[in-house]
């Protein structure tokens, strides 16, 4: 990889993560990264947004002024993403949806502020995902009967011949390396080519790289927000009401 900077002459490209400082525990050694450090200045920036916003609308008035259309206008429109996505069930998950709605919508857009977005980190990215993991398979045992589910694990094939069983286990445990995945590389990617650019044409990369910031950080970043939300909202949902979706079939 250096060899390959330098040819380009790009001797100031860095997009790696680099470990700030350490410290041991139980004879480890536990790096703080600048992953770390991003991901910390996301959350403080959501805790201060939301003590503001709960003051605000504390002091709501009938006469909304820009600030609360602004938050009526964001909070509407994440409930209706979630109502539209999982119907009866939405009322159990709206919360947890719009949280993690907002805090991948940050980490992706925390790069216009020279941030290295922690969403390009696959840690974040595989939490995030085993999170949701967690849950389908969570809402399938509490829902569903053990025969439900062994049903559901060897179909298309009869429950006695359980030919299909082990496709059907790699098919869930695929779901949370394609989520963490699909994200994780199209936030790097971003990253790595703002790197590339401003390293190879620094001279000249004055303005006309917020084309690139637009594209990467905001259209992608949300794009790759909406579309987590989107896929969590659907297998939850589809681990939830398989049973009723297999009689309407």
């Amino acid at each position: 990889m250096e060899t390959i900077l330098l040819a380009s002459s790009a001797k100031n490209i860095d997009f790696m993560i680099h470990g700030l400082f350490k410290y041991k525990i139980f004879g480890q050694t536990v790096w703080i990264t600048t992953s770390h450090v991003c991901l910390l200045i996301v959350l403080l920036t959501l805790i201060i947004f939301s003590f503001v916003v709960k003051h605000k609308m504390k002091n709501a008035t009938e006469v909304p002024g820009t600030f609360q259309n602004i938050l009526e206008a964001i909070v509407e429109f994440l409930d209706n993403i979630v109502k539209g996505s999982m119907g009866k069930n939405a009322p159990v998950y709206r919360n947890y949806i719009c949280t993690i709605f907002l805090f991948i919508l940050f980490c992706n857009l925390s790069g216009l502020l020279g941030l290295r977005p922690p969403t390009a980190d696959y840690g974040t990215t595989l939490a995030l995902a085993l999170i949701t993991f967690v849950m389908i398979h969570f809402n399938e045992v509490k829902h569903h009967t053990a025969k439900e589910l062994w049903e559901s694990k060897t179909s298309p094939m009869p429950p006695w011949l359980p030919l299909w069983l082990p496709i059907n286990i790699i098919s869930d445990l695929a779901v949370p390396i394609s989520l963490s995945l699909r994200m994780f590389a199209n936030v790097l990617s971003g990253v790595i080519i703002e790197a590339l650019l401003y390293g190879m044409l620094s001279k000249i990369a004055y303005v006309w790289p917020a084309a690139l910031h637009v594209y990467f950080d905001i259209f992608s970043g949300a794009i790759q927000t909406y579309v987590f939300c989107m896929l969590t909202m659907t297998y939850v949902n589809q681990a939830i009401d398989n049973d009723d979706e297999e009689e309407n079939a």
